[in-house]
């Protein structure tokens, strides 16, 4: 029997993705965030990269062993319980371990789009986060991303519709638009009880929050609004700026 220990941070998507898996699993394992900001000692000493998730393991024997990078602590969570989420067959598991690996990359695209420095630079990571998401709706299997069981590239993906619902409820950026199997799946995804579970219920409010704070265009647009409720303005804004991001996705086909 092992007890597992997650190194946390409250905002952090891949954070979310071992929690999914560990819920899915049904493992018990204690939570501990910190402050991202201000590292404490004791996780710089045993960290080799800083960053969360950080899985701290004792197996039977007593001993102590650290487990670093999303994708890995997901994939050891997924091999020492019973009911794998991801395939046996060896084509399909590299599949699968392919778009875990896209989601990482489309969570990177995004971090790319609320730091972008002005408009066009904004208009641009958009595209490419909209080009992501076509090529991931062409994909869609089924249910769920491989057919009608839940595996590792759905909770992989989870945490990214969060931050679209973000984008979303605060200027009016859908883009998922256009997309139903896309639109289906991130519904199911939003009630899944591992995904809802995954982060506090003031989520929503740290995470506009933590938008607001950063320093580019999509801040100062927030930060114009007030409240961050969206105007018509804000409304016809979003509107163009997805139409023109369909058509250079489309383009870029």
């Amino acid at each position: 029997m092992v007890s597992l220990t997650l190194v946390s941070h409250q905002l952090c998507p891949y954070v979310q993705r071992a929690v999914i898996v560990a819920t899915e699993k049904s493992l018990a394992f204690r939570r501990i965030d910190i402050d991202l900001a201000n590292k404490p000692d004791w996780f710089l000493a045993v960290s080799p990269t800083g960053k969360t998730p950080l899985l701290m393991v004792r197996d039977a024997a007593g001993g102590e062993h650290i487990i670093f990078e999303s994708a890995v602590i997901a994939e050891y969570l997924d091999e020492i319980a019973p009911h794998r989420l991801l395939p046996d067959e060896p084509l399909a598991r590299a599949h699968h371990r392919a778009w875990v690996d896209f989601a990482s990359g489309t969570l990177a695209d995004i971090a790319a789009l609320y730091g972008a420095a002005d408009p066009a630079a904004f208009d641009t990571r958009a595209t490419a986060l909209r080009r992501r998401l076509v090529l991931l709706d062409a994909v869609l299997a089924g249910s769920w991303f491989g057919g009608p069981q839940f595996g590792l590239v759905d909770a992989a993906f989870a945490p990214v519709f969060r931050y679209l619902d973000a984008f979303e409820g605060l200027i009016g950026l859908d883009l998922c638009s256009g997309l139903p199997k896309l639109a289906s799946w991130r519904l199911r995804l939003a009630e899944r009880p591992s995904v809802v579970a995954a982060v506090a219920p003031d989520y929503p409010q740290r995470l506009a929050d933590f938008l607001r704070s950063r320093n580019g265009h999509l801040a100062r647009r927030l930060s114009g609004g007030g409240t961050g409720r969206r105007t018509g303005g804000d409304q016809r804004h979003a509107a163009d700026a997805l139409s023109a991001v369909n058509r250079k996705a489309e383009a870029g086909k």
